[in-house]
């Protein structure tokens, strides 16, 4: 897309990047894109992202606005999907801005995320493969989730309405990314129900903490009547220049209170990161040599590392379809 399709058209494709189930997506700019991130990011293939021993479900929250949210699920979702998971992204944010990020159809009447919620329409029905990389689907949102709360106000289980459809699908994932809007109300509620895990990123900037409290204490709630299963697995540091003081202050702050769930991998202030969504792509294939890129790269690495580490689900736990 834009001036990418330049980039790329020349090139041949390599024997390390992996067989397409469809030869035919060879011919698709997004799927040279993803080929081309591929060679880029991980030139030897030394780099694997192993895959869970069970569906990692994460919600990725902030009530605080514009601090990388949908950035960071998008591009964490894209750089597993291109090292051989099966992910979904559900956009749980009536602006669509994930399905915008990984280009797919969310304008008025498209099947969304809202009619899973509201009229029990299985996810079967509703996800589309995201362009170029066979294993990533996403769920996206139409502006008819705006109004999805107040239809749900009289729902019986009304905070289990997409636990209930994500149990319900019965393709193999290996991970799911629920991108939530930046509230907490009935959405981000249903997304924490949904959710074994919490990935929070919190921009290395002024006030990066405001707010964090109360999603916290909302967790614990959650986890406390609804979810006993919740916690917070991951925070990401996202938005950091390493010009200033502040940055490497909140970062020192961040990584002194959470410990050892915070990433090592930083994502740093980047125009390429922001232009990407434009066109419809994720930083990975939009400038797969841009440190943004590289960075979301190595966190995701980091997640999938931490993720092969866990235990398999015991029968009798959640009923979900494994990630093996």
């Amino acid at each position: 897309m834009g001036g990418s399709d330049t980039e790329v058209g020349t090139q041949e494709h390599s024997d390390e990047i992996p067989q397409q189930t469809n030869p035919l997506e060879d011919d698709l700019p997004l799927a040279r894109e993803a080929q081309r991130a591929v060679r880029v990011l991980n030139p030897a293939g030394a780099v694997t992202m192993p895959r869970p021993p069970r569906r990692r479900v994460f919600a990725v929250a902030n009530q605080k606005g514009g601090v990388g949210k949908t950035t960071s699920a998008v591009n964490l979702a894209v750089a597993l999907a291109l090292h051989g998971n099966r992910v979904m992204v559900i956009d749980l944010d009536p602006q669509g801005n994930a399905s915008t990020g990984l280009g797919v159809e969310h304008g008025a009447g498209t099947p969304s995320v809202y009619e899973a919620l509201v009229d029990g329409t299985p996810l079967e029905d509703i996800a589309q493969r995201v362009e170029g990389i066979p294993s990533l689907y996403c769920i996206p949102a139409t502006i008819d989730l705006a109004g999805a709360e107040v239809e749900l106000v009289n729902v019986v289980a009304r905070e289990a309405r997409l636990q209930k459809s994500i149990a319900a699908y019965a393709d193999e994932l290996d991970y799911i990314f629920i991108d939530c809007p930046p509230s907490l109300g009935l959405l981000t509620v249903n997304a924490l129900v949904a959710a074994e895990e919490v990935l929070i990123p919190i921009q290395c900037e002024y006030y990066a903490l405001e707010g964090l409290g109360q999603l916290l204490r909302n967790i614990e709630l959650v986890k406390a009547h609804l979810n006993g299963r919740l916690r917070v697995s991951t925070i990401l540091l996202t938005m950091y220049d390493k010009r200033t003081k502040l940055a490497d202050q909140v970062e020192r702050e961040v990584r002194g209170h959470f410990s050892e769930i915070v990433l090592d991998a930083v994502v740093p202030r980047s125009v390429r990161v922001s232009e990407a969504p434009g066109y419809g792509q994720s930083i990975m294939t939009y400038d797969p040599g841009s440190r943004g890129a590289t960075s979301y790269f190595e966190a995701a690495e980091e997640i999938a590392r931490r993720g092969a580490k866990l235990s398999p689900r015991r029968a009798g736990q959640q009923k979900e379809k494994g990630g093996n």
